[in-house]
């Protein structure tokens, strides 16, 4: 008999999410002094303690696996390195579909379900260095400037992302995206905003440069493909490229330094690592139930169905 799959906790679904996503939305917001201080605090409260109950859930999701890391620097920095290879959601057959199959109406899809759960990873190392040891901030600052396009507005890499957010013709909104890609960005802005997760976030923006050039260049591949050009691809091509540099960087200047610093890190920054990689493996797998049902291009281990996505 074959393993019955346990079903999607409640917090998982697209009421919860999407509360959820509002609230980091909201409370991230430039604003102005608050003329009910006390009802917002109470509000912020009861958010906060719903978010501590989410992200227990995706510990408790990952412990085994993070239980696996080794503490010593040199032999946790391997362990690290592998879930390029073995983590969860790795080689996903999304994505080569995405580079040889997709017509330009799914990739669309894709990519406003990806920038609409985008908790946007300048701002979420910005908020992770504070009070980072030296070397780790160092290398965190390098990583925010390069974002930044090092001081020149053209190299920014928000604004690329919105060139190509204009030529798909997206407006991204909480409420059209997938549950899975909202709780990728609200569990990611708990690991930055939450102190007490900081070595988590640690874990999980490293391991987005480590994984992230192979699935960059599919879907750069995919774009040409349907015929938007290299500045409209800019972004991910960049990022097919430059990540790999950054992942480098990441792993000798911020996970080895503070795992030497500090053994008793290694486990967090690993539970960071895999929340970040099973989330990822969440939304690919939702996308390619959504994608897949309606696409018209052969896939792997399907034959093509006749209807093409909207």
């Amino acid at each position: 008999m074959g393993r019955v799959q346990a079903p999607e906790p409640a917090v998982m679904s697209d009421a919860f999410q999407q509360r959820l996503a509002r609230w980091n939305r909201d409370r991230l917001a430039p604003g102005f002094p608050d003329q009910d201080f006390a009802a917002t605090s109470a509000r912020d409260q009861q958010m906060r303690i719903t978010e501590a109950g989410f992200f227990t859930e995706l510990r408790e999701e990952v412990a085994d696996l993070a239980a696996a890391a080794p503490a010593s620097p040199a032999d946790f920095v391997a362990w690290y390195e592998e879930l390029k290879q073995t983590g969860p959601g790795q080689n996903d057959p999304l994505f080569p579909w995405l580079a040889e199959h997709a017509s330009k109406a799914e990739l669309r899809w894709f990519f406003e379900q990806e920038a609409a759960g985008e908790a946007g990873f300048d701002d979420l190392v910005a908020l992770t260095q504070v009070k980072m040891p030296t070397a780790a901030k160092l290398e965190l600052a390098r990583n925010y400037w390069d974002e930044m396009g090092r001081g020149n507005a053209k190299g920014m890499h928000g604004p690329m992302l919105q060139i190509l957010a204009d030529a798909l013709q997206v407006t991204p909104t909480i409420e059209n995206t997938i549950p899975e890609s909202l709780a990728l960005a609200n569990a990611m802005t708990a690991m930055a905003t939450r102190r007490d997760l900081a070595w988590h976030s640690i874990g999980a923006l490293g391991v987005i440069e480590l994984t992230a050039p192979t699935r960059a260049s599919k879907v750069s591949a995919g774009l040409r493909r349907v015929g938007f050009n290299g500045r409209q691809r800019h972004y991910f091509d960049l990022h097919a490229v430059l990540d790999v540099k950054h992942s480098e960087a990441w792993v000798s200047e911020v996970i080895r330094t503070l795992v030497a610093e500090d053994p008793a890190r290694a486990r967090f920054i690993a539970e960071g690592a895999l929340i970040r990689l099973r989330c990822g493996q969440r939304c690919y797998a939702r996308y390619r139930s959504e994608l897949w049902r309606t696409a018209s291009a052969p896939r792997p281990g399907h034959e093509a169905p006749g209807r093409q996505a909207a």
